[in-house]
């Protein structure tokens, strides 16, 4: 922990703002209406930044032009950090920002920079890293003080406009961070180079090494420790879907074939789905939940959750065959498709907690309101079914859905049949939807961004093609086309962001590492062999641009803007690790492509974290996941058979209703390149359909039935 002793006092309280609430760019004053103020953000495309151009702060977008005004003003940075489905971002905004006499004080002090994390996570990475060791816990809003040379000397999280309940105001932080610049410069410069000298270690690399022969045991038996056998998840509240450890959670059961671990995974899945984190009118999930039961959400809903939730569903629904898995990914999916599709088919990130001023009024219900919609009779069915109380378990009395008392309870309770219930709820559930679309809506951050969606593409692909939907193969279809044509550079790079028909800064790790994944997926689902094409050419920059010499991978390329320092990232957080899925990545392009090189370099960039990964296990699932198929010594299946044929279709149906995560799957129909994939060589189609087991490109004979297939693949 680091402290300035001398305002130790302030006692920063770090209130993590891990919640959300998104906005779109507010809505334009009338002609006669002209905004007070308007600062340099207006000419941004982020809605996060553009809610702040009429603040009465100075507000500038960081770049040279900011950075060179605080050098030449002698002046400190305060930079701040959110995002716009941020909750505690919006009141920090309405209380400080919007105050003049705030306002001025940020003005006369310091040059102000306002940032939109989910734009330059690289930015986010480096200070939020200075908090932490500031104050022991980070969140956003964040507020960071800087020197003119970007080093930090005291951060935050949130602050109120003035002190209460023993903590200090904002009008105080800036104050005794003004005076501190002035009066006891020395200090601050010798603060902010400690703060730096940390960072630097931190950046540097994690500790390499081959990983240990029970390294999968020991996750998993640190895996049982942290599960809640009760509600599922990890840990207390609040809780987070740490979907990663749910998906190495799956591998593990099918490494071990032990119940026990399948039960640990499809509880959580079973719970969240129940929970009123789940909305249960219109599917996708909110961000995390604040208690440990899954029932109160932060309402947001982000992108990135949904399209990685999804695919656990899905591999639920194979795993088990129970419908309720794959209903959970269907209303998921849909949510995707019904809400968040931009005009050019990329996908927007996120939907505000906030409407009306109140976190979560869009999603909260009381008795009167379900009685209002659907009758006297109904709608206290519906009050039972989705367990709204009286007293209600929200706010204002009101109580977010949710469906954890089963269905015969239910029934028992209300003196009715299930049958009847059941489907009375189905009418229902359809009714409150419409009524509730006639409520304000959450404004919507409709920026699209190449990592998210490169998530979205795979969960939207894979659903499509195990659950048999064509608009959820055709959505992730257009959303690869948005990304690969409408945010590429002229170079072949990837840009970061796109909004308003401009797309912009230069993508990072996570963006490469995810959109590759989803179009290998995409592959997968429709065996054009452009993904492949595409995935390998972006692959090439992620060598080129991003490997460090001891065989892992920076944050950034080596041609991103020079930061405080250039930060690595292995351990997972709420998103896969870049670096984890990337090898998962290189390993699939290699059994696909039968280019050997890739295996190697997904085995050197897993040694270059093996000492890290040895000693935390649990930080790193993600990396686990593709070192586990690795080790698995994957099959490599390709049909033979056009895609339009009927027995291809059968082949295709029986290998993709079953969990076989350690396999990829190539067609050799009339598109086929053997070039690209020369595993493929040999294999062309004929009049007879037929599926080859592969193992290290060696083939078993062909098969011809569905039966003959399944029994190869156990």
């Amino acid at each position: 922990m680091f402290h300035l002793s001398s305002i130790a006092s302030l006692a920063l309280v770090a209130l993590s703002c891990q919640d959300s609430a998104v906005s779109q760019t507010p809505p334009p004053a009338s002609p006669t209406a002209q905004p007070e103020h308007t600062n340099a953000l207006i000419h941004e495309t982020s809605p996060y930044l553009l809610q702040h151009a009429h603040n009465p702060v100075d507000w500038n977008p960081w770049g040279p032009d900011a950075l060179a005004l605080a050098k030449k003003l002698d002046k400190p940075i305060f930079l701040s950090i959110g995002y716009s489905a941020c909750h505690w971002c919006h009141v920090m905004e309405e209380e400080s920002f919007e105050n003049e006499r705030i306002a001025a004080l940020m003005n006369e002090y310091f040059v102000c920079i306002k940032v939109d994390r989910e734009e330059r996570p690289d930015l986010d990475e480096v200070y939020m890293s200075a908090v932490q060791a500031m104050t022991g816990s980070g969140g956003w809003p964040m507020s960071v003080f800087l020197t003119p040379d970007l080093q930090p000397y005291y951060g935050g999280t949130y602050f109120p406009p003035t002190s209460r309940f023993g903590r200090p105001g904002f009008d105080e932080v800036l104050e005794t961070m003004h005076t501190f610049w002035v009066e006891d410069r020395d200090k601050v410069l010798s603060q902010g180079q400690l703060l730096a000298d940390h960072l630097a270690k931190l950046a540097g690399p994690t500790g390499s090494g081959e990983f240990k022969g029970d390294i999968l045991e020991r996750s998993l038996a640190e895996a049982k420790t942290r599960v809640d056998k009760v509600w599922g998840g990890f840990g207390d509240a609040p809780k987070f879907p740490h979907t990663a450890d749910l998906k190495l959670l799956m591998r593990q059961w099918k490494r071990t074939g032990d119940p026990t671990v399948l039960r640990m995974a499809t509880l959580t899945l079973d719970r969240m789905a129940e929970g009123g984190i789940f909305d249960q009118l219109g599917g996708g999930f909110a961000r995390y939940s604040t208690d440990e039961k899954w029932l109160i959400p932060h309402f947001e809903k982000m992108l990135y959750d949904n399209a990685l939730l999804v695919p656990l569903y899905v591999e639920a629904w194979q795993a088990t065959k129970d419908e309720r898995y794959a209903r959970v990914a269907r209303q998921t999916c849909d949510w995707m498709l019904n809400e968040m599709v931009t005009s050019g088919g990329g996908i927007a990130s996120s939907l505000d907690a906030d409407s009306e001023g109140e976190e979560g009024r869009f999603y909260a219900w009381d008795q009167n309101d379900l009685v209002a919609v659907l009758g006297d009779e109904v709608g206290t069915w519906a009050t039972a079914w989705f367990g709204v109380t009286e007293e209600g378990n929200f706010e204002h009395e009101k109580s977010a859905l949710w469906r954890h008392t089963p269905a015969e309870d239910v029934a028992k309770e209300l003196g009715c049949e299930v049958a009847e219930l059941e489907s009375a709820m189905v009418t229902a559930r359809t009714a409150l939807f419409e009524a509730r679309e006639g409520r304000v809506h959450p404004r919507k951050d409709d920026k699209v961004l190449a990592a998210w969606n490169g998530l979205a593409i795979g969960a939207l692909a894979q659903a499509g093609s195990v659950l048999g939907e064509p608009r959820y193969l055709d959505a992730a279809r257009n959303a690869a086309n948005f990304v690969l044509k409408d945010m590429r550079q002229e170079n072949g790079h990837l840009f970061a962001t796109a909004r308003a028909g401009k797309a912009h800064l230069d993508a990072y790790l996570d963006d490469y590492a995810f959109v590759i994944s989803g179009l290998l997926d995409l592959y997968e689902a429709d065996f054009d062999p452009r993904w492949i094409r595409e995935a390998l050419a972006l692959d090439a920059i992620v060598e080129a641009e991003f490997r460090g010499e001891d065989g892992g991978y920076f944050t950034t390329g080596n041609g991103h803007e020079q930061l405080l320092v250039r930060m690595r990232s292995s351990q997972d957080g709420a998103m896969p690790a870049g670096l984890g899925v990337h090898v998962l990545n290189l390993a699939r392009l290699s059994e696909l492509t039968g280019n050997t090189k890739l295996r190697t370099a997904a085995e050197a960039t897993l040694a270059s974290i093996g000492g890290a990964v040895n000693r935390f296990p649990a930080a790193f699932s993600s990396s686990l996941i593709a070192y586990d198929f690795l080790q698995a010594d994957p099959r490599e299946l390709v049909i033979s058979g056009e895609l339009d044929n009927e027995a291809t279709a059968q082949m295709l149906s029986a290998v993709r209703s079953a969990f076989i995560p350690h396999k990829v799957v190539a067609l050799a129909d009339h598109r086929a390149d053997l070039k690209l994939m020369p595993p493929l060589e040999g294999k062309e189609p004929t009049d007879t359909v037929r599926a080859f087991v592969c193992r290290g490109f060696v083939c078993k004979a062909p098969v011809t039935t569905t039966e003959a297939l399944l029994d190869e693949l156990k």
